[in-house]
């Protein structure tokens, strides 16, 4: 069977080496645009702050090497100019001659991947304008940064890649600021109140995020002197693009392949609906594990599970991806990182499920242990099935554990009252006694079950405390002019406070103010809430008590 692919970097390298492995007998043939195979194209960004200092790291192989460990074709330099289903032919073009080649196939494998997206302004020709897709990029962006050309960056994109790019310039001591059109950074990864948190925690770095804003041109003579935006011109000696990828299919125009802006729509098996013909990695559409609705998931982790499963089904098997849960995690500026999957509460909404949320601030390891932090998690589940439905969580430690659970969990269908009783590992260098991720379980039954009453940041931030009472419960006072309650000290009813009263307690994560809403509950206090996440994720604003 002559198999054909296009596209070598991560699903096109997978699928090829899988299918040499189930079926030596095939002649597979890659066509790559590029000079390189299979590179890290997300650890790019870590090689401009040079924490990989070497930039033969970020090839994971050349063309001869993977040729001879898998037995496949590559031709570099070589892309892909049309594709003819009723002949089962390709045209590619020798980039280096101009030469364009008919190749045959009896299976075409479509992993073309995609490209940064530059919007048409003026003022991309002048020097230092960067996009961060390849290695080439990388290793330009550092040159200039270690050349010394570069003192103020603007990163155009708050997405991942955008927010690791910032983070490493500003690691090299460049001041750097990152634009966004969308209302926050990270959007549609977490929820509003979230990356609020996030952008809150770059500003204390120095890294000023600057949404709603558009950009519109780079001025300069010769290189960036000034990127405009929007909102006002802003002083730069570059500009990194980082404003999202879009596939590589308008060679795929005329062929009938279904699209869908522009990516490729496939099945179970990952087959489009051209005989012959699959697709998979950044130029595939797949589906949401969770809704069953097609997904874009133009992360490596996906071309690698789905190629792996196309390449098996090449080989004669029929074994279906059963699709995406939003799965990502990324190391954020100052130190912060960032994990989700599943349905945040916007998208579960827009679902149509009867959400429930808690956000919490738990212990990510035995608080006396050295270098102990938080884990910031909001959970999102379904009222009536008591499925959880996804996570999302911030800390400086391993958000990855926290999120790979629950992809678990979610994956084969749990309820929170199944990942409570789960039997976490535990040792005070690694976690709790009781794992964070079943502490903020517990805290989300607890709501459900009505044995907490709760207010969400998110209702916080909207006005909902407006007519309540804001009530100290820390362990030591910390709220300027509001009234402090110890809790070790509440042993009736509580002078000033009428038990009818809305009061809405507050202490630093949440904890000590769910226990005080216990006892003030014995005593007959009917209108009490807890500021979920505390002051350790809230902004109370001091003012005097009246």
């Amino acid at each position: 069977m002559k198999v054909l692919v296009l596209g070598g970097v991560a699903a096109g390298t997978k699928v090829a080496a899988k299918l040499m492995r189930e079926d030596r007998s095939c002649e597979v043939t890659i066509l790559t645009k590029g000079k390189d195979i299979s590179y890290a194209g997300c650890g790019l960004p870590y090689y401009v702050g040079d924490v990989i200092h070497e930039k033969g790291q970020l090839i994971v192989n050349t063309p001869e090497k993977y040729g001879k460990l898998t037995g496949a074709q590559v031709l570099t330099q070589t892309e892909a100019v049309a594709v003819k289903p009723a002949e089962h032919k390709v045209e590619a073009k020798d980039l280096q001659s101009g030469e364009v080649k008919e190749y045959t196939y009896d299976k075409l494998v479509i992993a073309t991947g995609a490209s940064p997206f530059v919007p048409q302004i003026p003022g991309l020709d002048l020097k230092n304008v960067f996009v961060m897709r390849t290695p080439d990029d990388a290793i330009a962006l550092r040159a200039a940064v270690e050349a010394g050309e570069i003192r103020r960056a603007v990163v155009a994109g708050g997405g991942f890649i955008g927010l690791e790019v910032a983070d490493n310039l500003a690691a090299k001591g460049v001041k750097v600021s990152v634009i966004d059109f969308a209302p926050h950074v990270l959007p549609n990864f977490l929820d509003p109140e979230m990356s609020e948190y996030v952008e809150n925690k770059m500003a204390e770095e120095g890294i000023m995020p600057m949404t709603g804003v558009s950009l519109e041109g780079v001025i300069g003579t010769e290189k960036v002197e000034k990127v405009q935006t929007s909102r006002r011109a802003m002083k730069a000696d570059a500009l990194v693009l980082a404003k999202g990828i879009r596939p590589n299919t308008v060679f795929l125009e005329g062929t009938g392949i279904e699209m869908f802006k522009g990516t490729i729509l496939t099945d179970q098996y990952m087959q489009t609906n051209v005989e012959d013909i699959y697709a998979a990695g950044d130029c595939a559409m797949v589906k949401n594990r969770e809704t069953g609705k097609p997904a874009w998931s133009p992360m490596g982790s996906t071309a690698n599970i789905s190629g792996r499963i196309l390449a098996k089904n090449l080989a004669g098997n029929q074994v279906e991806y059963p699709g995406v849960l939003g799965t990502g995690v990324a190391k954020l500026p100052g130190g912060l990182n960032t994990g989700r999957t599943g349905l945040t509460e916007t998208a579960a909404k827009a679902e149509g499920y009867d959400v429930i949320t808690a956000l919490c601030v738990v212990d990510d390891k035995a608080h006396y242990y050295p270098g102990a932090g938080s884990f910031i998690i909001k959970l999102t589940a379904d009222k009536e099935s008591r499925k959880l439905l996804g996570v999302q969580v911030l800390g400086t430690g391993e958000v990855d554990k926290v999120t790979d659970i629950c992809v678990t969990a979610i994956s084969l269908g749990a309820t929170v009252d199944q990942v409570a009783a789960m039997d976490f590992a535990y040792a005070p260098p690694f976690s709790t006694a009781i794992h964070p991720l079943a502490h903020a379980i517990n805290i989300l039954m607890n709501k459900m079950d009505g044995t907490l009453d709760s207010m969400t940041p998110a209702e916080f931030a909207a006005g909902e405390a407006e007519d309540y009472q804001i009530i100290d419960c820390a362990l030591q006072p910390s709220l300027e002019g509001k009234k402090y309650l110890d809790l070790t000290k509440i042993d009736g009813e509580v002078a000033g406070l009428g038990k009818e009263d809305k009061l809405l307690l507050v202490c630093a994560k949440g904890k000590r103010a769910y226990l005080t809403q216990n006892r003030l509950k014995y005593y007959g206090y009917t209108n009490t809430k807890v500021l979920e996440g505390g002051t350790t994720f809230n902004e109370i604003e001091d003012e005097e008590e009246e």
